[in-house]
């Protein structure tokens, strides 16, 4: 006894038109352009968020990326000062005889980031959503 026929010539029409994205890179390209918008606001929010004395300590910050390795993006954001893990989590006086303490403006912008990554990514995914329209 049969119950009928399913017409799924538009779900296979669908999963064609991944498949296609998927293999012509679009996908890892539009991925690849939301992971740089990430990498650059992440730049802008760690040097808004670096406490200036001199300065040195905010201009030292570089971004690069994103690279594509295995199955996830990288995304590096240096500071090649060498005494922002001491202006981040604090550090004893020359003398020792008090403590400075730290401004952790890394893990605020950390914080700050994670945060806004929903509206990173999304403008990727509109995109892409349309390529498959």
């Amino acid at each position: 006894m049969s119950l009928g026929t399913v017409d799924d010539s538009e779900f296979k029409a669908f999963t064609d038109k991944i498949t296609n994205a998927v293999n012509s890179g679009q996908l890892k390209q539009a991925i690849g352009e939301s992971a740089g918008r990430i990498g650059q606001q992440s730049l802008k929010q760690f040097k808004a968020n670096t406490p200036v004395d001199t300065g040195t300590l905010r201009r030292s910050w570089t971004v690069s990326g994103p690279h594509y390795g295995g199955m996830s993006w990288d995304i590096k954001l240096s500071n090649n000062a060498e005494y922002s893990s001491f202006v981040e989590n604090g550090h004893r006086t020359r003398g020792g005889g008090s403590w400075v303490p730290g401004q952790f403006f890394m893990e605020k912008s950390k914080t700050q980031i994670e945060s806004q990554l929903p509206f990173l990514i999304t403008p990727v995914l509109v995109k892409f959503r349309n390529l498959l329209s």
